[in-house]
């Protein structure tokens, strides 16, 4: 029998046992050292990271907002038609805003659609407008009418002398002039309200618009479609009052012109794009632009007009047969 076969055979032996028990000790204290070792450096990696730190109250931010301009101006269709509205007649807000105006309509058709084009329907003149309605033109506001228009009322039984027609310096001249400097005076009548109507003919219309009721378009009112009716108004109350009694001077026709206004109300860029009348009509057209006391841009439509101005594109004077 070997010393191995020995020891194996003989398991009661004390000394053996109390090895036994040692090794075993000496390996439990090693694995609670290793698990102490490993909290501890857990327990040092987390104070570090500020897992354990109190946490610090962050100084209070002002709040951020967000500002999206939803005013009528965004809202309006890009370069969309402006259509004249009655300011007196209120309405809601159209779903589809399909031209810009001065004040908001609801699309509304007289008769059945008859057309492809965004308008009602209903019978009337043939006239190169777009009128849903006939009245006359008034001047009601004195401030309006230039003093040459009141010596014209005066001399209405007296025949009109012909105007001499312009040479193209002088109508150069006149296209380049610079008006008047603007009075105060003048700047308030021109903010004021005006009573000032344009004459209106209703006009034979063919459009898609199936609601039934009193003729009118899906218009949204804005700033920049009051701002253009402010213009309008301004131009044609003065024109009106320049022509009254001179009717014979011109010639049955249209003049069209456009212009840019700048941002304190100048008028810029004035040019004559068509005329079927006469040169003592374009005269006429002209002064009554130059003249005209227009108001300085809003700044809540400056700002979303290029640095230029406002284009306001082609605007139209006709003199008609009956007139």
């Amino acid at each position: 029998m070997t010393t191995a076969d020995i020891m194996f055979a003989e398991p009661g032996n004390p000394e053996t046992l109390r090895d036994r028990e040692y090794d075993a000790r000496t390996v439990l204290w090693a694995l609670l050292v290793a698990i102490l070792i490993h909290f501890a450096a857990a327990f040092l990696l987390a104070a570090f990271s500020g897992i354990f730190s109190p946490s610090v109250p962050m100084p209070e931010q002002p709040a951020e907002l967000t500002f999206v301009d939803l005013s009528p101006t965004s809202l309006a269709p890009k370069n969309s038609a402006f259509v004249e509205n009655d300011e007196s007649k209120k309405a809601p807000e159209p779903k589809e805003k399909t031209f810009e105006s001065n004040a908001n309509s609801i699309g509304a058709s007289e008769l059945a659609a008859a057309g492809e084009l965004p308008l009602p329907s209903q019978a009337g003149k043939d006239r190169p407008f777009m009128d849903f309605e006939t009245n006359p033109y008034s001047l009601e506001t004195k401030g309006a009418q230039p003093q040459q228009a009141s010596e014209a009322r005066q001399q209405n039984s007296k025949p009109a002398p012909e105007a001499a027609p312009l040479t193209a310096a002088e109508q150069f001249a006149l296209l380049t002039q610079k008006p008047a400097p603007k009075t105060e005076e003048s700047t308030a009548a021109s903010q004021a309200q005006s009573a000032y109507r344009r004459l209106k003919e209703r006009t034979r219309i063919a459009g898609n618009i199936t609601n039934h009721g009193i003729s009118a378009v899906n218009a949204l009112g804005t700033p920049l479609g009051r701002y253009k009716k402010t213009v309008i108004d301004s131009i044609g109350s003065r024109w009106y009052a320049s022509v009254e009694g001179n009717q014979d001077l011109f010639n049955i026709g249209t003049l069209t012109l456009r212009f840019v206004i700048d941002r304190s109300g100048q008028v810029k860029d004035l040019k004559i794009t068509e005329n079927s009348s006469n040169e003592a009509f374009a005269n006429y057209c002209l002064r009554s632009v130059m003249e005209a006391h227009l108001p300085p841009i809003p700044e809540d439509v400056a700002k979303a007009l290029p640095s230029e101005g406002l284009d306001m594109g082609e605007l139209g004077f006709t003199m008609f047969p009956n007139r």
